[in-house]
């Protein structure tokens, strides 16, 4: 049962020492009891306070770390059914299948195909982020083979093992010992020698299912042979089951903190069909799905699956944003053209590539708006003649040009005269409406100046 606020407050030191970042413990132990902090924060807690309240304040979803070093991706750690509630926390694992009857070329080229599916969108690096090694053959040593491959030419790439043979299973955990892969094909028949080789190797097991009933009795069990990182498949195959499989779990964990089925969910969306894949995968991004083990990831796949995982991701209340400073682009002159804009994430990064396509040597100031975009900034009193005014001089650009002009969205072109009014000795020009034009008037600038 989960402890109110006030219960939890008993059971800290109540000295408000603010080392945890809250003002007082009492404001702390609120957080905790919505499971919006955790107690690690907490350097004074009792031994005894940690033992009662450690479950108690853990996310409904449990927490793993998935995979070692630069790579590894955190999963799980979810409080919430809807992401305007509050939001979702960590992204859907994306994974490529290996299996283990491709031949050793075709290995090599799906490794590679993961470790150059890294794209930039708006400042975000977004990639596959695993491989899943399938035993189809059913043979041990040609699993033990094909996951030396991916030790050897990927050591960083997370690994799901997926094999409900133990000899299997231990054969190729042993390749990746301290990477924290996924034992993935835990069954009521094999479950012992699967926890065994879980606890010797340090890695998260996945418990294979066939229903939800089965399935909650099967993470108990391994739970209760000491091992507590565990991912979980349903079963659910086909896009109802996985809405109504997904939906009933995070329900159970979130809403009845059912602890059977608090674990992060695996979700298997392989299809012949590249478009019906790429929908299958959709419903389990929205659908509570930490981690997708896809067929195939083509770039114009990859590219809406990133997308849509990167919007679903994002804090619905904070605006992406970026740093508020002076960009250079190209290699600027003391003559080069100065622009302005606000620092929401699409807004500069939309700006930026045209000024980058233009050719034209630039700076690029961007202004810290909280994240809003140029009209709804205005519109908001954070986009001012006055405090843009203001971020100009301090930001120091005027020792860098000779020529005091600054190129103003064309959508404020209200704001023009108090500028000038404001920023005494410059210019201020009026340039384009929409992103598109700004390469046409950028080199227009530069031809009038010649």
């Amino acid at each position: 049962m989960a402890l109110t606020g006030v219960e939890i407050f008993k059971l800290l030191p109540k000295t408000n020492c603010k080392k945890c970042g809250f003002l007082t413990c009492l404001a702390f132990a609120m957080k905790l009891a919505q499971r919006q902090a955790s107690l690690d924060l907490c350097p004074d807690v009792s031994e005894e306070a940690k033992q009662k309240l450690g479950e108690a304040s853990a996310p409904p979803v449990r927490p793993i770390i998935f995979g070692a070093g630069d790579r590894s991706v955190k999963m799980g750690e979810e409080t919430v059914l809807f992401r305007h509630d509050k939001r979702f926390v960590n992204p859907s694992v994306f994974a490529l299948e290996i299996k283990d009857t491709f031949s050793e070329a075709d290995i090599n080229s799906k490794i590679e195909e993961v470790l150059n599916s890294e794209i930039d969108r708006v400042g975000q690096k977004l990639r596959i982020d695993a491989v899943a090694i399938i035993n189809e053959s059913n043979d041990v040593r040609r699993f033990e083979a094909a996951s030396k491959i991916i030790a050897i030419k990927a050591p960083d790439i997370p690994v799901i093992i997926c094999t409900a043979n133990p000899q299997a299973a231990e054969a190729a955990v042993k390749l990746f010992t301290d990477k924290k892969p996924i034992i993935y094909g835990v069954n009521s028949e094999n479950t012992e020698a699967m926890v065994n080789i879980a606890k010797t190797y340090k890695a998260t097991l996945g418990v294979a299912a066939k229903s939800l009933d089965e399935l909650s009795v099967l993470t108990e069990k391994v739970k209760a042979a000491g091992v507590a990182d565990i991912v979980i498949d349903s079963g659910a195959r086909n896009a109802k089951e996985i809405i109504e499989h997904n939906t009933l779990v995070r329900r159970a964990a979130i809403r009845k903190n059912f602890k059977p089925l608090g674990y992060p969910v695996i979700t298997f969306a392989q299809r012949e069909d590249s478009l019906v894949e790429v929908l299958i995968t959709v419903i389990g991004v929205a659908k509570y799905s930490s981690i997708i083990v896809l067929s195939s990831i083509e770039k114009w796949k990859n590219l809406a699956l990133f997308t849509l995982r990167q919007n679903l991701y994002t804090d619905p209340q904070v605006p992406m944003q970026v740093e508020q400073k002076v960009y250079k682009f190209g290699e600027p002159k003391s003559n080069s053209p100065l622009l302005i804009t606000t620092n929401f994430s699409l807004t500069y990064f939309i700006v930026s590539g045209e000024v980058e396509n233009s050719k034209v040597p630039s700076y690029l100031a961007v202004m810290d708006c909280e994240g809003l975009s140029v009209l709804t900034a205005w519109a908001a009193g954070k986009f001012t003649a006055a405090r843009i005014a203001q971020f100009i001089k301090e930001s120091g650009i005027e020792n860098d040009i000779n020529d005091r002009e600054l190129v103003i969205p064309g959508y404020v072109a209200i704001l023009s005269g108090a500028i000038e009014d404001k920023l005494e000795g410059w210019k201020v020009t009026v340039g384009p409406r929409e992103a598109n034009a700004i390469p046409a008037f950028l080199k227009s600038r530069m031809a009038s100046k010649k």
